[in-house]
């Protein structure tokens, strides 16, 4: 620990700094809210169904899919166990490796994502796109950008703590 003086916010930074708390608090439940309302789906539920949709064969390990939903390897699978119950999606052992999985889109599951993705693009569009003008959404995509690049490692060691443990499930 270090006695130098904290490097605190400045009336800006802590301006901005609350509008984005607010908007990370406040998007993904509305997001959420209507997702559940009209499709029965969480939002991690649908962010689940998206990223097995976007891979070949409509499958990925589940250690990858960890990381891409930012969810800890426990709490993905009682995500998964919640989606297999609701026949979402099914789990399928690596052939190649005892320890890994992998998760899969079902037919019930690319039903579900198909229905819901038209209700969550008007939400994004409604609740965010739409409310920036193209300057804006530029200058937000570029900040959001470099500071994803920058998360980025330090995301995936809080997701996988030891290369072990990323490289099955």
């Amino acid at each position: 620990m270090t006695d130098a003086e904290p490097r605190w916010l400045s009336d800006e930074d802590q301006h901005v700094w609350r509008q984005i708390i607010a908007v990370i608090n406040m998007l993904p439940a509305r997001l959420e809210r209507e997702l559940q309302r009209t499709h029965g789906l969480s939002l991690h539920d649908y962010q689940i169904l998206v990223q097995i949709s976007e891979h070949p064969r409509q499958e990925v390990r589940l250690s990858d899919l960890a990381e891409a939903t930012q969810q800890s390897k426990s709490r993905l699978s009682h995500q998964m166990t919640r989606m297999e119950n609701a026949g979402l999606v099914a789990r399928r052992n690596c052939p190649t490796d005892r320890r890994g999985a992998y998760a899969v889109l079902t037919e019930e599951g690319w039903d579900a994502l198909r229905a819901a993705a038209p209700t969550h693009v008007e939400s994004v569009r409604e609740h965010l796109m739409d409310v920036m003008t193209p300057a804006q959404k530029q200058v937000v995509g570029e900040a959001f950008g470099a500071v994803a690049a920058h998360l980025r490692p330090a995301a995936r060691a809080a997701v996988c703590p030891s290369t072990e443990e990323c490289e099955t499930g």
